[in-house]
């Protein structure tokens, strides 16, 4: 009889399905940590988390028994996935469960800011009747830039266009249809977002790219006494930044409802006039509660009885004997979708997908599922194997999969052909050997290179000493060229090139300037792949 371990508080209507669950004892066990939660994990099938606990890999160290772990949320740093993939512990989230919770908390701390609720009730308890000093904004009229326009970001918009707001939105990954159907202006740089907005609120995973958004440069831009709401991710603001913002009078309120560390109870922001703090509470209500905990439960009862796998983060729905026969050409896929998210500057419609030669003969859903998951990766956090193409679907970009069983010039060929506002970007890659993952075609370019590591492409005129020039460019720079590939458009020298150079480490923003600025460069860019031994959760 499966055993599931409740780990963290939910609400009482999880633990009556979980009271009414034929075949399954359950045991309900919080605030648990070190030896304790690993003797208690060892002694479980299955366990339902929130955020309380913090489910390290020594907490999953020597675990033979556990099967399965369920959050009741959709944020999983609390869970070291990694880990748990290596002890083949399915990771599963509740995604949609508090969506509109966070939303209307977002929208609730904007309304807040705008009318000085918080302030304006501490003077009456201190027995004040202060009307003149608390003269709010009205939020009709006035301009709400949305960062991040996943499921909780479109929600916000839908309340925003409701109050009358005009609402201005940034994110690369939703179509420009889709935002139209939303009502949302769709900005292609962040850089064109600052100067218009009065508000400002961010919904997108804490990453490399969202990490300290709002910093010192980004002030100079932002128009004078914006209000920022962060209810998303702690750290995508920088603290110590807005904080300077607001003393001097750039940044007009802040409420934030995460922090960098949490639980926080010490902040410089806690108790200044034009702030509004929570303690979390985006997804703290009745509702959601109820959502996430009914959401998990069922999770772990349809794994346990019918073996079906929903929302898991970190492992792909196929047998073994499958995944090891498409491995390699789910990373070539996984891969192609990673170098298509950085490369492409506008917003997408459509992908089309052609899979050639001996692999159409296989079941290529899983294939087009890497390659949106490598897709999204940076954009939504958790894409993998199993969501990515819902996910893909929600934010408007339309996935169009040709399969053509007849060889080429490779017995198996992936072909990635990314449709955006203004242009078109196609990359195509293969296997050489059983594991090596290569790039064979960027735009009407045929070349040969590695698929991992920092690509530096480099558009130019095929001309004498080009390569030459750039390679000693490196080398003053200290940059080493591990390998290199070029390719020409048509077969007549002299006409337009491409090179990619794999580098051992990401140049200095000094030789990026100065190559960007030769004659004879058309266009640079860096990439970032990961290394060639590495595979995502899901595909380990």
């Amino acid at each position: 009889m499966p055993k599931i371990l409740v780990l963290d508080p939910i609400a009482q209507e999880g633990i009556d399905l979980l009271e009414k669950a034929d075949g399954i004892e359950y045991e309900v066990r919080t605030a648990l940590s070190g030896e304790t939660l690993r003797m208690a994990l060892a002694q479980a099938d299955g366990a339902i988390c929130r955020s309380g606990v913090t489910i390290t890999s020594e907490s999953l160290k020597g675990n033979t028994r556990l099967k399965a772990i369920a959050r009741a949320g959709v944020g999983t740093d609390n869970i070291d996935k990694t880990m748990a993939t290596r002890q083949g512990i399915i990771v599963m989230n509740t995604p949609t469960g508090n969506t509109v919770s966070t939303a209307e908390h977002t929208f609730a701390l904007l309304l807040a800011l705008s009318r000085n609720v918080a302030s304006a009730n501490q003077s009456l308890e201190e027995g004040r009747w202060d009307r003149k000093k608390y003269i709010g904004t009205q939020v009709a009229s006035k301009t709400l830039g949305i960062v991040g326009l996943g499921r909780i970001g479109q929600e916000v918009a839908k309340r925003a266009i409701a109050f009358d707001m005009q609402v201005v939105g940034y994110d690369p990954f939703l179509s420009s249809q889709r935002a139209e159907q939303l009502g949302i202006e769709l900005c292609h740089d962040l850089s064109e977002i600052w100067p218009l907005i009065d508000y400002l609120t961010v919904h997108t995973p804490k990453t490399k790219e969202t990490t300290d958004l709002i910093n010192e440069e980004v002030l100079r831009k932002i128009k004078p006494g914006v209000k920022l709401i962060n209810c998303a991710r702690g750290g995508i603001y920088n603290e110590t930044t807005i904080l300077k913002g607001l003393e001097s009078g750039a940044i007009g309120g802040i409420a934030l409802d995460v922090y960098e560390t949490e639980p926080c109870t010490d902040s410089a922001l806690f108790g200044l006039p034009n702030v509004v703090c929570t303690p979390h509470l985006g997804a703290s209500t009745e509702e959601a509660q109820i959502q996430v905990a009914v959401e998990a439960v069922n999770l772990l009862l349809h794994y346990f009885k019918t073996g079906e796998i929903r929302h898991a983060v970190n492992v792909a729905p196929i047998d073994p004997v499958q995944l090891n026969a498409l491995r390699g050409y789910l990373n070539v896929a996984y891969r192609l979708g990673l170098l298509l998210a950085q490369w492409h500057t506008d917003n997408p419609s459509q992908c089309k997908l052609t899979i050639q030669g001996d692999l159409a003969k296989n079941d290529t859903r899983l294939i087009s599922a890497a390659f949106s998951a490598g897709f999204l990766e940076s954009a939504v956090e958790n894409a993998n194997i199993i969501n990515a193409e819902i996910l893909m679907k929600e934010r408007g970009i339309q996935l169009v999969v040709h399969n053509q069983q007849d060889r080429g010039d490779f017995s198996s060929l992936i072909t990635a052909k990314l449709i955006t506002d203004n242009q078109q970007y196609v990359v195509s890659g293969t296997l050489f050997g059983n594991d090596m993952a290569r790039l064979v075609r960027i735009n009407e370019y045929r070349l040969e290179t590695y698929l991992d590591g920092n690509l530096f492409l480099f558009w130019h005129h095929d001309l004498p000493g080009i390569i030459g020039t750039v390679g000693t460019t490196f080398g003053k720079y200290r940059v080493n060229i591990a390998h290199m590939s070029v390719g020409r458009f048509g077969d007549k020298a002299g006409g337009h090139s491409i090179g990619i150079l794999n580098l051992d480490s990401l140049p200095p923003e000094e030789a990026m300037i100065e190559l960007k600025n030769h004659p004879d460069l058309e266009k640079v860019s860096i990439l970032q792949l990961p290394p060639p031994n590495f595979l995502p959760p899901w595909l380990s």
